[in-house]
């Protein structure tokens, strides 16, 4: 790749951006928040990740309220916050951390980095999801869902959405219309699950003429 003078300020720094960082991608001197700086609250990894941090002067280790502030994060300019997450429903929720009532992850600063690029100059959250999973039985669930189950944490609330990600292509529901939020999210779902989404959609009156305009 062509990328050159990237800049790292995250929650987590882990062996994938050390390779990054010993590519030489890594300046952090477009930054203007901590420039020259890696920033980073955690550090988790393999021995070899531990054996870099004990010479990667350029590493500043920072308490969570500094690294997951979206102040802070926002002060760069063209911040990229790339998350992962377990569901997004028709209007955009996410839940990134339990399968109904049962939790799977925490909170973690995902929120803090979706809120952080949005407000960066120039910045982008983009959450990642494959558009299916496999359940228990075999079969293929959809990952993109009419509305999330029944005790689902809503990780990111619609309002501060942005791009969303799948095999499937990628959408912008930034300033988006119901229906025309639920009409792109299922433009990303799998081909398999299109027609019942769609048939969801218009049950739950999503896809009104008035959501239309």
């Amino acid at each position: 790749s062509d990328i050159k003078d990237l800049g790292i300020h995250t929650e987590l720094f882990a062996d994938g951006l050390m390779r990054l960082c010993q590519s030489g991608k890594v300046t952090n001197k477009k930054k203007t928040f901590m420039p020259g700086r890696s920033v980073t609250a955690l550090v988790m990894g393999t021995n070899d990740l531990y054996e870099y941090c004990k010479t990667a002067d350029a590493l500043c280790m920072t308490p969570i309220n500094v690294s997951n502030d979206p102040y802070n994060i926002g002060l760069n300019d063209h911040v990229v916050a790339i998350n992962a997450c377990l569901e997004i429903d028709l209007t955009g929720q996410v839940n990134s951390e339990s399968m109904g009532p049962h939790m799977f992850s925490g909170t973690g600063g995902q929120l803090d980095y979706v809120l952080g690029a949005y407000r960066s100059k120039g910045g982008k959250s983009i959450v990642c999801a494959s558009s299916t999973y496999k359940k228990k039985d075999g079969t293929l669930g959809s990952r993109i869902v009419p509305f999330l189950k029944a005790g689902s944490c809503v990780t990111d609330p619609r309002a501060s959405m942005q791009y969303i990600c799948t095999e499937q292509g990628i959408v912008n529901l930034k300033g988006c219309s119901l229906w025309s939020r639920s009409e792109k999210l299922i433009s990303i779902a799998h081909p398999d699950f299109r027609d019942e989404l769609i048939k969801e959609a218009e049950n739950m009156k999503l896809w009104r003429p008035s959501n239309k305009r």
